[in-house]
């Protein structure tokens, strides 16, 4: 083959200058459309969660204020069986005995079965030394050890994430009673993460459990959980979304 027709002509050279500037101009429009439109998405999607984040501080406000009739209600009952019942034990002799519940009152409302998570709760939860871990009990900001409650926070959920004491201690409570359950440590926190928040990992551990039975001031408190929690699971879907 002739050497001479291997070689391109000047013309042939330019249009193929000109279709490689074509091929990179289009390729670096696509791009730039691309990360144009990425920009854009994120920004709206900044702009939804920040639009999530007010209606969820603006929700939680309205539950911090529909709490209050439930904490003037049921604040100084809880009080007085915090004086009354929370003691020290040994913690041995509670670790050697099964789950024990003593009814403090008796409810009134339905009874929980097995399994039952339909209820709404105040507690208080203890160590073997009297300390209290755990409560529904509300502090003022400058009370570091927590020694003079002033009021309730809203109510437990039922869950069935709860440790398999409790789990078990509330079978056959009717609503609007109110229970001491006294657990092992093989039915609360076994493992050392858990138990580190409570009295340590494989210990005993006492709670008093009042169920509230349900009113006009219940069902407000639960209808705003239910909206905060919906939205909460929409900026977690958001978030999740932009990763």
């Amino acid at each position: 083959m002739d050497e001479k027709a291997l070689k391109t002509s000047p013309w042939q050279r330019v249009i193929i200058i000109l279709v490689a500037i074509l091929l990179l101009g289009s390729t670096v429009l696509t791009y730039m459309f691309i990360v144009m439109s990425n920009s854009s998405s994120q920004q709206d999607r900044n702009a939804q969660m920040a639009e999530l984040e007010d209606q969820i501080d603006a929700k939680n406000a309205e539950l911090a204020e529909a709490v209050k009739p439930l904490s003037d209600k049921y604040f100084k009952t809880l009080q007085d069986y915090y004086k009354s019942q929370v003691k020290a034990y040994n913690a041995t002799a509670a670790n050697d005995k099964k789950l024990e519940i003593k009814d403090l009152k008796e409810g009134t409302g339905t009874q929980l079965q097995e399994k039952d998570i339909n209820y709404n709760a105040y507690y208080i939860g203890w160590c073997a030394d009297g300390k209290v871990f755990d409560s529904s009990f509300a502090y003022a900001e400058d009370d570091k050890n927590k020694q003079n409650p002033t009021g309730l926070q809203q109510p437990l959920v039922g869950s069935s994430s709860m440790i398999e004491g409790w789990i078990q201690g509330i079978i056959g409570m009717k609503i609007g009673g109110v229970r001491q359950l006294s657990i092992p440590g093989e039915l609360a926190y076994k493992d050392e993460t858990n138990g580190s928040r409570a009295c340590g990992a494989g210990a005993p551990l006492k709670f008093i459990v009042m169920m509230l039975p349900e009113d006009e001031d219940l069902k407000k408190v639960k209808t705003i959980q239910s909206e905060l929690s919906d939205l909460n699971v929409k900026l977690y879907m958001l978030k999740l979304g932009g990763q």
